[in-house]
């Protein structure tokens, strides 16, 4: 059971700690998925409203709650990436 536990122990890979540039990369990937949803989405503005649907381009909440977690998959792909080259 020890050796076992030590191979998983050991294929786990480190993950980086929060800093203002994780947060920055996860802001920019945000904002590159809204901006892709804006274009895409056929019926941005279908569903609930948001309070400010200006601020975010006229979308409604469903396709901003898409958006951004599309935005939030890309990103933690882009964070682990550049964290395993050494970038962040």
């Amino acid at each position: 059971m020890f050796q076992f536990t030590s191979i998983i122990a050991t294929a786990i890979p480190t993950t980086i700690e929060w800093s203002p540039n994780v947060a920055f990369t996860m802001i920019v990937c945000n904002i590159v998925a809204i901006a892709i949803g804006k274009f895409t989405i056929k019926y941005p503005s279908e569903g609930p409203q948001l309070p400010s649907p200006n601020l975010f381009g006229g979308m409604g909440f469903p396709a901003l709650l898409a958006t951004t977690s599309l935005g939030h998959l890309i990103g933690a792909g882009v964070i682990l990436g550049l964290s395993n080259l050494g970038a962040l």
